[in-house]
């Protein structure tokens, strides 16, 4: 098991020029006859996965660092569910199926994986798309420890089923709506 250290020094903001993931920009319109403008940031969409491990009888769900959230924590540490930007000329489900083995190091087949469904994150500032999958595992389908690649530190939890609607309320773990809802989804669906 991967264990995310959170040493983090000399931590800064600095502008940003020449950026790979988001552009930001000032939207001016008219609406209703009033002259409005809007600080808005153009990012990828996503996909993100519910993980449950069969013989296990737990979620499999990713804990990093994640810089945005240490500006307003000072941890930065947040549980998710395995996910990843669309920023590659694959379909969705294939990039699913990618981070599945790159941070969870299991390899399902794009068959077995199964849209729950897609919503607007960010909506305030963004707006992109995320695609809410599931699929199951167990460990013949293991390839490796996971981790993530190109230098992500990505630690595997596993989560008992019994403590997932404990995490739903904890306001002190930083999590993301869509892992909220992805449980919500699991406990409609299967008990």
């Amino acid at each position: 098991m991967i264990t995310v250290q959170n040493q983090i020094e000399n931590f800064k903001l600095n502008p940003l020029t020449n950026s790979k993931f988001i552009s930001t920009a000032l939207a001016t319109y008219t609406q209703n006859g009033i002259k409005k403008n809007w600080e808005i940031v153009q990012a990828h969409d996503s996909v993100a996965i519910l993980i449950y491990h069969k013989e296990h009888k737990c979620f499999m769900l990713v804990k990093q660092f994640r810089p945005a959230v240490y500006i307003s924590n000072g941890n930065g540490m947040t549980i998710e569910l395995c996910a990843g930007l669309v920023d590659k000329k694959l379909s969705l489900l294939q990039i699913a199926k990618e981070e599945i083995e790159e941070e969870c190091g299991y390899s399902v087949s794009v068959e077995n994986i199964e849209k729950i469904t897609s919503f607007r994150t960010s909506v305030g500032f963004a707006g992109s798309m995320q695609t809410l999958y599931y699929t199951q595992v167990d460990e013949s389908m293991k390839v490796s420890n996971g981790g993530g690649v190109d230098g992500e530190l990505i630690e595997v939890v596993h989560l008992p089923i019994d403590k997932a609607k404990t995490l739903i309320y904890d306001e002190n773990i930083s999590k993301t709506p869509g892992l909220m809802f992805a449980f919500m989804w699991w406990f409609e669906k299967f008990k």
